[in-house]
């Protein structure tokens, strides 16, 4: 079970501290890779700063702004996002049976809202069924295409369940897509999405990417390069290309993607200059494919462990935050355990973004 910072007793860096234990150190560390001077950090005026002064039209600044100005975090830069497509990206039953409440749009609307959540990405049926009780009180943002999951054998593609159209006519201020970088489907997946996030920003919402790689040659027998920091970059880099204006990523484990495969064009600095080992260095140069942050980079929160959850969210948020990136998007930690239990863990989430102690590395 989770317990939220609160609960024990401590607030602010020291409850903080508490929880990560030996993972603290990460607040110690110094990027001596990429200045934190040369990336467009996340703040209050990131709208103002960086956003205004790109193509995006007024009615994307106004739903962007939306999404910073909403939850615990409003107006710090950051954000926290209670994704739920899990029901058909990993199957409802997968993602629900432990704990069934879940099963019901509106308790996945009631997370993110009482959670404090910026916005809930989910699917058509999801916020369809819900729009008229919440598309007021909290930011949509509607996932377009998905992965079945059902067909045998399962083939992964992102396949088109939702019209930008739709998002639009429920009241969504953001759309998502996923593209599975690396795949067959790729190309399809980037033309595809690529006009859809055109049709979603001429419309007034802004856009989300989930850039994944997905390749069976990325994994080796001991190494899986689906989160090397150099071809996450790249993903991440494909993704600012057709004008996402926030990329979600996977949190780099590795590097050197490229080298091992032995694919693709890379650069020696990438290795010795740009990056390290060090998990805050290797996502510092994800931002960096995120044009040096004028994109934001969320990290995802990964699946549901059971007692760690409540550490292992809070090290992923501060190495995040530390790399410049713009916030977390978590979803089954705090879904898979009673609702107040998940609120805590986002709170806590969120808790990490609030604190001025814990800076930029």
């Amino acid at each position: 079970m989770a317990t939220g910072l609160s609960e024990r007793g401590v607030s602010g860096l020291d409850a903080i501290v508490g929880v990560l234990g030996d993972d603290a150190a990460l607040l110690e560390h110094k990027c001596q890779t990429i200045s934190a001077s040369s990336l467009h950090l996340p703040g209050p005026d990131f709208i103002d700063r960086c956003v205004a002064q790109s193509d995006r039209s007024a009615r994307v600044l106004t739903s962007l702004q939306r999404l910073f100005g909403t939850g615990r975090l409003a107006n710090t830069g950051y954000v926290s996002i209670l994704p739920v497509d899990q029901g058909i990206e990993h199957s409802a039953g997968a993602s629900f049976a432990p704990n069934p409440e879940y099963f019901d749009p509106a308790n996945i609307t009631k997370l993110a809202l009482e959670g404090g959540c910026n916005a809930v990405a989910s699917t058509l049926g999801v916020l369809g069924a819900v729009a008229r009780q919440y598309a007021h009180k909290i930011p949509f943002i509607l996932k377009f295409n998905h992965n079945e999951f059902i067909s045998y054998p399962n083939t992964f593609d992102q396949i088109r369940f939702a019209s930008v159209e739709q998002a639009f006519d429920m009241g969504a201020m953001g759309v998502g897509a996923t593209i599975y970088f690396g795949s067959d489907e790729s190309k399809r997946q980037l033309e595809e999405v690529s006009e859809l996030f055109q049709q979603a920003h001429e419309l007034g919402m802004f856009t989300v990417l989930w850039c994944y790689l997905r390749n069976p040659d990325f994994k080796t027998s001991d190494t899986d390069y689906h989160v090397a920091a150099d071809l996450t970059g790249q993903a991440n880099h494909l993704g600012v290309t057709i004008q996402a204006d926030i990329i979600k990523q996977k949190l780099p484990e590795t590097n050197g993607g490229y080298n091992a495969l032995k694919f693709g064009k890379t650069h020696k600095k990438v290795y010795s200059e740009l990056t390290t080992d060090h998990p805050i260095d290797l996502t510092r140069y994800q931002v960096a494919n995120c044009y040096m942050g004028r994109a934001g980079l969320i990290n995802s929160g990964g699946a549901s462990a059971g007692e760690s959850d409540l550490k292992d969210a809070l090290t992923t948020a501060v190495i995040n935050k530390r790399a410049g990136g713009t916030g977390l998007i978590s979803g089954r930690k705090a879904f898979q355990r009673p609702m107040a239990d998940g609120i805590a863990l986002l709170n806590a989430i969120q808790d990490v973004y609030l604190a001025k102690e814990i800076t930029i590395a």
